[in-house]
């Protein structure tokens, strides 16, 4: 998670001349924070139940990865709608385009950095 944190920090600071090679190199990153944090969280979960719950405890990781993702997607746009507006991002809105996704990678790494915080508060898991 501390990972994830990280690399929406870096995101949070991308510009329109931003090389191709940090966004890629930054989104690895990502991508890494990631895979480390997913499989053992699931495994923390999982492993915290009781054999006959196990297709319950599934299908509610299951759903709270699509709320989450549903939830990020709705941060996405109401940053949209406030900072642009109802209107097709042409060159000439993508200085508040680029305000947008930065607003939105900011937010992201926050909630992370909670997540990092609640992840740690959970303890050791066997």
């Amino acid at each position: 998670m501390a990972l994830t944190f990280i690399a929406l920090c870096f995101l949070s600071f991308i510009t329109g001349e931003t090389a191709l090679a940090f966004i890629v190199t930054d989104l690895a990153l990502l991508g890494f924070g990631f895979a480390f944090f997913s499989p053992p969280n699931s495994n923390a979960v999982m492993s915290s139940i009781e054999n006959k719950f196990y297709g319950v405890a599934s299908a509610t990781l299951g759903t709270m990865r699509l709320v989450g993702n549903m939830l990020s997607m709705g941060i996405v746009m109401i940053a949209f709608t406030i900072l642009i507006g109802r209107v097709q991002i042409t060159p000439e809105y993508y200085a508040s385009f680029l305000v947008s996704v930065k607003l939105a990678f900011m937010v992201f790494a926050a909630l992370s950095l909670v997540g990092v915080f609640m992840s740690l508060a959970r303890g050791k898991v066997r």
